[in-house]
């Protein structure tokens, strides 16, 4: 046998052996990444219940009369979103956490699913945030006075919520972020290829 020869029969365990310890290192990866997004995707969960809870008992009578959140629309949504979101936290961390073959129609499925509901929280509490700065300062243009000297438990507690929501909607932009890395690195980078006049321009796959 040459030496050449020998060479590569040298070689060529070492390389499957190499294979070996990434794939080994890939799936030590996935297994410790799993625990985390399933006690990401389910810290929501309780977030939500809690700002949904808070608002729904936020009720104040006095001498001035009586407000509550059903009053304003802005409140009303938050509510029914932290509802939905709360419902969708508890479904997507079961998903997680049973393991099953990563295909890429699903990827995309909880990557459209964690945008939707981002942007569902999201503009919960900033309708909300709005609503109260409007209570606190009102708006001298349109003649609104603040509402939060007379009704200030029940801007307290709303205030409450508003902020327990904002937590829940930065769980959803680091899911968001995470749902993103898994759908697009599942994409090879285009190939450059040299097109008619040799300039070389990027082949994408159809």
């Amino acid at each position: 046998m040459s030496k050449m020869a020998e060479e590569k029969v040298m070689a060529a365990p070492a390389s499957v052996g190499d294979d070996g310890l990434q794939l080994a290192g890939e799936q030590t990866a996935a297994g410790l990444v799993r625990p985390v997004e399933t006690l990401l995707r389910a810290a929501p969960l309780g977030l939500c219940v809690a700002a949904m809870a808070v608002m729904l008992r936020n009720t104040q009578n006095n001498d001035y009369g009586t407000v509550s959140y059903s009053d304003l629309g802005g409140f009303k949504y938050l509510v029914y979103a932290n509802g939905l979101c709360a419902a969708y936290s508890l479904v997507s961390a079961f998903y997680i956490a049973v393991p099953r073959p990563a295909t890429l129609s699903r990827s995309w499925i909880v990557f459209l699913l964690d945008q939707v509901f981002t942007y569902l929280i999201l503009a919960a509490g900033a309708a909300s945030a709005e609503l109260l700065y409007l209570a606190y300062n009102g708006d001298k243009e349109v003649t609104w006075s603040e509402a939060c000297g007379v009704f200030g438990s029940f801007c307290r507690q709303a205030r409450t919520s508003v902020a327990i929501t904002f937590g829940s909607v930065a769980c959803y932009i680091l899911l968001s972020l995470i749902s993103s890395y898994r759908l697009f690195s599942t994409y090879d980078a285009p190939q450059p290829s040299l097109g008619n006049k040799g300039v070389e321009i990027a082949a994408f796959p159809r």
